[in-house]
Parts: structure tokens; C-alpha cells; sequence
């Protein structure tokens, strides 16, 4: 192998093809989904496919940088702690602008649109704790909380101003993924049944506290995704009607669906067909054929992320790519979950597919790690200097 091999050489077109492909589907179901309205309103059918393809640029962009960077700058604690300070203004910041469907969490930037700081933030977590834990990676079984209870104390303040948004949805996704690192990082077995068996034991006393007080403490919108959750045909009209109309837009997709742009639920039956429900409309115009393919190509792309970070000797590549890959995961699950009936609806967009720029933004910041530790492993597989 040539030592005048470059980085470009070392592209994984297993992770960026896959990407690529999402973003394009993607861009389709937002003008998809958002045509109807922007038609309704006598604007530019395109508004919104236009911005998330801006947005795309912008991730390529972000993608490229990232992607060049050295990956010994990238696990300076300075720069990451900086990044988290910034992170926890933008979340306080957001209280200063106006709440989007009875909850803070958006900055309106002027020429932009908004803005969702809790997005970046769980890429953010994902790499604060890949650098706390990569580097007392010798220790951590004997020091586990030592090492992490500075960490977990900066994170526990940043979910406290979650819920005071309130946004207990990515709340709860930032949870599941800041154990799936710890989980990752390893330490001791026994703190992996201790974890799971609260987790069984805590979902159980969650659900049982909203059914019986959650309406005295807990916002209204919150306790109507609970009872929606456990039967949304009690109430068709109200409470339960984005489930209903998620139902009937996969129901009417069947195998072979109804054709690109032909979806009946995204005329005015469904309200956020373009983000919560994006992917009930990919089952209606393109059919659950298509759907299972999206998640095929989704679930490779997750697995070779994990796959990258087994096959490393870094702490560092591992950890990053295990929180990366349990990221999309988690929001897959929560995404599905929530509009099958599984779980409560959380309010989190499908990766890539769902309309968004932060969202994207955040997931291409992703790609843009994994394509760098790629190419780090390939590396120092071929013994490049």
C-alpha cells in the first residue's frame, strides 16, 4: 500500500452510500408531506423541501470538516467541554423564544427558521462521555463513579431543563443513550443487570404514575399521549387521533402503496405527517415493501457503525460508534413505537427521512465521527503514518 495514499482514499462508501441514499428519500417525503400544506397556505409547494435540502448542504459541509480533522484533536477536553457549554446556553437561551405546540425548545434565527438545541446536544453527550470514559479506560472498573459522576451531574442538569420545556421525549432518549454508553464502556457486569432490572422496574412505576396522578403534575399534552397510548379509538376525535390516522395511512399503503405524493392521510387528516409520522406516509405512497427495504438499508448503516466500533482497539472509536449506532437506534424504536402503539408518542422525527434541519444536522455531525474513525481504523490497518 502506498504511503502517499490520502484520507479521501479511505472513504467507507459503506457508511456514506447508505446515508446518501436516506438523505434522497428523505428530501422526497418532505416535499412529499409539506406540498399540500404549502399549498393550502398559496405559497411555494417546495418551501420546505427547499430548506431541508439547504439543511443537507450544510451537513455535507459539516461532514467534509469533520471528516478532516485529526481525530486526536477531536478528543481534546477542551474543545468538547466547550461544545457543552454552548449546548447548555442554546437549551437555556431557547427559553426566551416562543414555545412551538405548548413546549420551549426552539430558536428563531432570522433568514433560518428554528433551530432545536436538544438535538446537537445528544450528539454532544455522546462524545463528553467517549472522552471522560476513553480516557480512564485502565480504570473504569474500579473507579466507574469516580469517573462518571461529574459527567452524570453536568447531564442531569441539562435533562432538568428538558423538562422544564417540558420535552420528557428526548428527555427519555437522552437517558437510554447515556446507559447504553455507560453499558458500553466497561465496566462491571453486574452494573448492566442493576441497570436493566431498574430500568423494567422504573418504565413500570413511570406508566403506573401517569395513569393514576400524572394529570396533577404533568402537562396536558403529556397525559393525553398516555391515554392514546393504551386505547386511541376511546377517543377518535381528540386524544387519539394522529395515532388513528397513522393506522389508516399504513393500512391504506398495502404492500405496493398508493404512489409518490398519492397519500390521502397527509391532506389535512394527518397534522405532522412531515416529521412525528413521516414514515406511516412512506408505508402509504410506497408500500410496506418499500418500508422494509428503508429500514433495511437504516439498519445496515447501524449495524456497520457498531460493527467499526467492535473491530477497534481505541476506547475512543468503540465508545463513539456504540453511541452513535445505540443513538439512531433508540430513535428508530421511539420513532416506530410510538406510531404502531407500542410506546407513548414522544414527538421524535425518523432519521434522515423526517423533516428537520437540526435533526439531520445532528445525525450527518454523526456520520461525519464515523466516517473519520473509519478511517482512522483503516489506517492503522495498513500502517499508514
Amino acid at each position: 500500500m502506498p504511503n502517499t495514499l490520502k484520507k479521501r482514499h479511505l472513504l467507507d462508501w459503506g457508511i456514506l452510500l447508505p446515508y446518501l441514499i436516506l438523505n434522497i428519500l428523505g428530501l422526497m417525503m418532505v416535499y412529499s408531506t409539506t406540498s399540500y400544506v404549502q399549498l393550502i397556505k398559496g405559497g411555494n409547494t417546495a418551501k420546505q423541501a427547499i430548506s431541508q435540502f439547504v439543511f443537507w448542504m450544510i451537513s455535507m459541509f459539516a461532514i467534509f470538516i469533520i471528516y478532516k480533522m485529526k481525530l486526536d484533536f477531536l478528543k481534546k477536553k477542551m474543545l468538547v467541554y466547550t461544545a457543552m457549554v454552548v449546548i447548555t446556553f442554546l437549551l437555556i437561551l431557547a427559553f426566551f423564544f416562543d414555545p412551538v405546540n405548548g413546549s420551549y425548545g426552539w430558536i428563531q434565527v432570522p433568514g433560518v427558521g428554528t433551530i432545536q438545541p436538544v438535538e446537537f446536544l445528544k450528539v454532544i453527550i455522546i462524545w463528553f462521555l467517549t472522552v471522560t470514559l476513553a480516557k480512564n479506560q485502565e480504570i473504569v472498573q474500579e473507579k466507574f463513579l469516580d469517573i462518571v459522576k461529574g459527567s452524570l451531574f453536568v447531564i442531569l442538569g441539562q435533562i432538568v431543563i428538558l423538562s422544564f420545556y417540558p420535552d420528557y421525549g428526548n428527555a427519555a432518549v437522552i437517558v437510554l443513550l447515556v446507559m447504553i454508553i455507560l453499558l458500553a464502556s466497561g465496566i462491571n457486569y453486574r452494573f448492566t443487570l442493576v441497570v436493566g432490572g431498574l430500568s423494567v422496574v422504573g418504565s413500570y412505576l413511570a406508566v403506573l404514575f401517569v395513569n393514576s396522578i400524572g394529570k396533577v403534575f404533568l402537562p396536558a399534552h403529556v397525559v393525553s399521549r398516555f391515554a392514546a397510548f393504551r386505547n386511541p379509538f376511546v377517543d377518535e376525535f381528540g386524544d387519539g387521533h394522529q395515532m388513528i390516522q397513522g393506522y389508516y395511512a399504513m393500512f391504506n399503503g398495502g404492500l405496493f402503496g398508493r404512489g409518490l405524493g398519492n397519500s390521502i392521510q397527509k391532506n389535512g387528516f394527518l397534522k405532522f405527517a412531515h416529521t412525528d409520522f413521516a414514515f406511516a406516509i412512506v408505508v402509504e405512497e410506497l408500500g410496506l415493501i418499500v418500508a422494509i427495504i428503508v429500514l433495511g438499508i437504516l439498519f445496515y448503516l447501524i449495524a456497520r457503525i457498531i460493527l467499526i466500533g467492535t473491530r477497534s482497539n481505541d476506547p475512543f472509536n468503540s465508545i463513539m460508534c456504540y453511541g452513535i449506532g445505540g443513538l439512531l437506534l433508540i430513535s428508530v424504536f421511539v420513532n416506530l413505537g410510538g406510531i404502531t402503539g407500542i410506546i407513548p408518542l414522544t414527538g421524535i422525527t425518523f432519521p434522515f427521512i423526517s423533516q428537520g434541519g437540526s435533526s439531520l444536522l445532528t445525525y450527518s455531525i454523526c456520520i461525519g465521527f464515523v466516517l473519520n474513525i473509519s478511517a482512522d481504523e483503516k489506517r492503522k490497518k495498513y500502517q499508514l503514518v
